[in-house]
């Protein structure tokens, strides 16, 4: 893992990001010892997000059938 002193990452910021996505991680070290972890974010969005599907479901169909099966699920322990 890469390790630069603030001045450094304070001077390269868009360099020190990118090393952090691509390596997982920067450490920035600080004149009195102290050091910091920057690692990139965590993609929190769903791989479904903007896929459309054509079906049509009866009003009140799905929220019926999760009901259902959460009863099965609960009842199964």
């Amino acid at each position: 893992m890469l390790v630069v002193t603030y001045s450094e990452a304070r001077q390269t910021l868009a360099s020190v990001l990118d090393r952090a996505k691509k390596d997982g991680g920067v450490i920035i070290k600080r004149a009195d010892g102290t050091s910091f972890r920057v690692v990139p974010e965590l993609d929190r969005t769903s791989p479904f997000d903007g896929v459309a599907s054509p079906i049509r479901l009866e009003e009140g169909l799905l929220e019926e059938t999760l009901t259902s099966l959460k009863d099965e699920m609960a009842n199964r322990y």
